[in-house]
């Protein structure tokens, strides 16, 4: 039987651990198990139950201290995925004994490691072996997004994480509920965008040079002409917002597809009922 994961990846401060937190809540009311890894080995502190935590393996402040390395906080953090894609037996062993196969890994926000840096490619492919149908979850702050400029680099960056990992994948604006009025307002334009249109007016307003408007006029043709990145808008008070989204992940790893389906029983009453009434069925 396959397992089934979903990889949070995106920005720093993007919303990451809180996704997680809240799909499990919301996975409770629905009555469905799933677990989180913590990929994060400068992770403080969690809001959800904990399956497996790579800070038992190795941590960002080790790396950082050790006088031999001498690492910054970036280098530190490339070091200890590094040190795992090293280690796979471990990740591997935490992974081998849960009955419920449906597992959330958050990860670490350091942008790199999802457009050029081939550590989580190594992740990806090792899940894999493992039989684990991955969904990449690539998870930004809308209220970065409501500026035609921003959202486009926004849109490279997940189009990047998209092309290195190779994997089903869905984009997510977290932090719905915090945009302000006026940015709820404007939000339709950018899920449903029309990017030439939308450069074109920021382009009025700043006087931006010329070739720098023809080079995002270009990506942003390409990107409309392929439909290669959309977003999903993300609200934690609603919960139909989340099962919305959940939808969308099962569709793209077939979750539930293998699932056996539950065999109806009849209770012993009814059978009762139908004796005495003497009815022998059709």
């Amino acid at each position: 039987m396959p397992r089934y994961g979903q990889l949070v990846i995106g920005p720093a401060g993007s919303g990451k651990s809180t996704y997680c937190s809240n799909i499990v809540k919301h996975c409770e009311v629905l009555r469905r198990t799933v677990h989180v890894v913590n990929l994060d080995p400068a992770a403080e502190h969690f809001d959800y139950p904990v399956l497996a935590d790579i800070r038992e393996l190795i941590n960002v402040d080790d790396a950082m201290e050790d006088d031999s390395l001498r690492f910054g906080p970036n280098g530190g953090l490339v070091f200890c995925m590094e040190y795992l894609a090293q280690n796979f037996d471990w990740l591997h062993e935490q992974l081998d004994d849960i009955e419920d196969d449906y597992i959330l890994f958050d990860c670490p926000g350091q942008i790199e490691l999802y457009t050029h840096i081939p550590v989580m490619r190594q992740i990806v492919d090792a899940l894999q072996s493992w039989d684990f149908r991955i969904c990449g979850v690539f998870v930004v702050d809308s209220q970065f997004m409501v500026e035609p400029s921003k959202f486009v680099s926004g849109v490279m960056s997940a189009l990047s994480a998209m092309v290195n990992l190779e994997i089903p994948h869905v984009n997510v604006m977290t932090k719905v509920d915090l945009l302000s009025n006026k940015a709820k307002k404007e939000l339709d334009r950018y899920l449903e965008p029309d990017l030439d249109n939308l450069l074109r007016e920021e382009f009025e307003e700043t006087k931006f040079n010329h070739r720098f408007q023809k080079l995002n006029s270009s990506l942003a043709q390409m990107i409309d002409d392929y439909s290669l990145v959309k977003f999903i808008p993300l609200d934690v008070n609603d919960e139909e917002n989340f099962n919305d989204l959940l939808i969308q992940i099962d569709l793209a790893i077939q979750y539930g597809d293998d699932l056996e389906p539950r065999e109806a029983r009849v209770p012993e009453d009814i059978d009762d009922t139908a004796a005495d009434s003497g009815f022998d069925g059709p």
